[in-house]
């Protein structure tokens, strides 16, 4: 498990079961973003690769 895995493990852990919107989501890395301006790139770059998931299985 790499050193950043941890968070993706807790997410896992403690939000597993849940089930949420694609527009929730974006709400929270809205959210995210304003608070944490720095990671602006890495979060409009998941985004997108999120967005365009099923492109990539045609």
């Amino acid at each position: 498990m790499y050193f950043t895995d941890r968070g993706i493990e807790e997410l896992e852990e403690r939000r597993g079961q849940d089930q949420v919107s694609m527009a929730w989501l974006a709400g929270r890395l809205r959210d995210f973003v304003d608070l944490n301006p720095e990671f602006e790139t890495p979060i409009e770059r998941l985004a997108t690769w999120l967005a365009r998931l099923d492109d990539e299985e045609d």
